[in-house]
C-alpha cells in the first residue's frame, strides 16, 4: 500500500505552500463586500479547492516519492530466481485479484516490510524488503504480496485522497472561522483580518489537524483488515496467518529497522513507536489482525 506517512507529508505540504503563496498574493478572500463579515460560500469553495488539490496531488506523485524515499529498484528483467519468483507470484495475484500487473521492487532494509501504492489500480507499485525475502517462505511472503495486492484491488488509496481531501477541507474551513471569531470577538477588529486572524488561524490548522487525523489513521486501522482477508483469499488464510505471526516474532524480537520512520510506520509491518496515541495508529495491533483471520469467518 502507499506510504501513508508520505502521502500525508506531501499533502500537508502542498497545503501549507498554497496557502502561504495566497497570503503573500493577497488571493485569499474570504471577507464579504463589507469587509467586515466572512463569506461563508467562497470560503467553503475556496477550502474544498485547496484540501482536495493537495490530496490529490499526493496520490498522483506517491509512486515517485515512495521509490525515491525508500530506494526501490524496480526489477525490469530477473537478475535471478528470486527476482522471477518475485514477478511471477506478483504477476499471479494480480490476475487473480483482476487488477493490472503493478511495477515490482525490492527495497534494501534488513527488517520484514512490504509496501504498495499508485494512483489507480491498474498502475501500481508493489515492492518488499531484502529481508523479508531473505527470512519469508514463499508462502508467508506470497501471503504478503496478496496483503499489499488487496490494498491495490481493494481501491484504498483513491478512498483515502477523498477522506484525506474532506479531512483538509474541515480543517482549512474550521480554523479560519476560528480566526476570524478570535479577530472580531476577542481582539475586536472590526475591519479586515488583523495579526490575530492569522495567528489563530496557524493554531488552530495545527490542533484540528491531529484531531482529524484521528478519522484517517481510523481508515487506515480499517484497511488493514480488508487487505488481510483479501490476502487471506488470495494466498490462503493459513499462509496469511502463519506470515502474521512470524511478523509479530520479529516485532518482538526488535529487529533493527532500516527505514525512515515515515515509511516504517504504514508498510505491512506494525513497527509503531510504543509511545504513539492508540488513536494515531496506522495499523492495529498484529494479535488483533491474527484473531480476526483466525476467528472473522
Amino acid at each position: 500500500m502507499l506510504r501513508i506517512g508520505l502521502f500525508l507529508l506531501t499533502n500537508l505540504a502542498i497545503i501549507i505552500v498554497a496557502s502561504i503563496s495566497l497570503r503573500l498574493l493577497g488571493v485569499e478572500s474570504i471577507l464579504a463586500d463589507n469587509g467586515m463579515d466572512l463569506n461563508l460560500g467562497s470560503l467553503l469553495v475556496f477550502c474544498a479547492v485547496f484540501g482536495f488539490l493537495g490530496s490529490f496531488v499526493s496520490l498522483l506523485m506517491s509512486k515517485f516519492i515512495a521509490k525515491r524515499t525508500s530506494g526501490t529498484q524496480i526489477i525490469e528483467t530477473p537478475a535471478n530466481p528470486q527476482q522471477r519468483w518475485l514477478m511471477e507470484t506478483v504477476a499471479a495475484l494480480a490476475k487473480k485479484a483482476d487488477i493490472g500487473m503493478p511495477e515490482v521492487g525490492i527495497f534494501p532494509a534488513q527488517e520484514s516490510n512490504a509496501f504498495a501504492t499508485g494512483w489507480n489500480r491498474n498502475n501500481a507499485l508493489v515492492a518488499v524488503s531484502s529481508g523479508l525475502l531473505e527470512r519469508f517462505s514463499e508462502d508467508e511472503a506470497r501471503a504478503v504480496l496478496a496483503h499489499e495486492i488487496g490494498h491495490v484491488a481493494n481501491g484504498d488509496m483513491i478512498t483515502l485522497s477523498l477522506v484525506q481531501g474532506i479531512v483538509n477541507t474541515f480543517v482549512m474551513f474550521a480554523a479560519r472561522v476560528v480566526g476570524f471569531f478570535v479577530d472580531r470577538v476577542v481582539l475586536k477588529n472590526q475591519r479586515g483580518l488583523g495579526l490575530g486572524y492569522w495567528v489563530a488561524t496557524i493554531v488552530a490548522e495545527i490542533i484540528l489537524g491531529i484531531l482529524a487525523s484521528m478519522i484517517v489513521m481510523w481508515f487506515s486501522r480499517y484497511r488493514e483488515f480488508r487487505a488481510d482477508a483479501a490476502a487471506a483469499q488470495l494466498a490462503g488464510r493459513t499462509a496469511m496467518i502463519a506470515a502474521l505471526e512470524k511478523l509479530r516474532a520479529e516485532t518482538q524480537a526488535q529487529v533493527p529497522s532500516q527505514m525512515p520512520d515515515t515509511m516504517t510506520a504504514f508498510a505491512i509491518s506494525s513497527g509503531w513507536k510504543q509511545s504513539a496515541a492508540k488513536l494515531l495508529r496506522t495499523h492495529p495491533p498484529l494479535e488483533a489482525r491474527i484473531e480476526a483471520l483466525k476467528y472473522g469467518g
